[in-house]
């Protein structure tokens, strides 16, 4: 998803990202939606300023990174889902990804497994295990 979300940054002009997660995580945002807005902001420096002049309830706009919203929800029930939204004149792009189960991390952890004997140094994500 982080890297869709970066190959599609440079075509669009504005963008946010939403991440929600259980309500025992303890931290905001999260780890993956700072490495999406990094990953985008490395692709395209060129976004649109917030156009909001009036913030009726102090922090109703999130927090940003790089010129990216993030907006960060905590509730029960979830397990970690996140959106990207993208637009530009007369456009929009939607990229979310839910995880409704821990379960399915394991294909991942698994492919990790599989390539830590042939991947030298540190490798963070999964994407370039995948050859994305």
């Amino acid at each position: 998803m982080m890297r869709f979300a970066e190959l599609a940054a440079p075509y669009f002009e504005s963008a946010e990202i939403i991440e929600l997660h259980h309500d025992l995580k303890i931290d905001a945002p999260s780890g993956t939606a700072l490495a999406t807005a990094q990953r985008m902001s490395a692709a395209s420096k060129d976004w649109n300023e917030d156009p909001t002049t009036k913030t009726v309830i102090e922090g109703a706009r999130g927090g940003a990174l790089e010129g990216i919203p993030i907006h960060s929800v905590r509730l029960r029930g979830l397990v970690a889902h996140q959106e990207v939204l993208l637009g530009t004149t007369g456009q929009s792009l939607s990229i979310r990804h839910d995880t409704t189960d821990r379960t399915s991390f394991m294909p991942g952890v698994l492919v990790a497994i599989r390539k830590v004997g042939d991947t030298p140094g540190l490798t963070v994500g999964l994407d370039a295990l995948l050859g994305l």
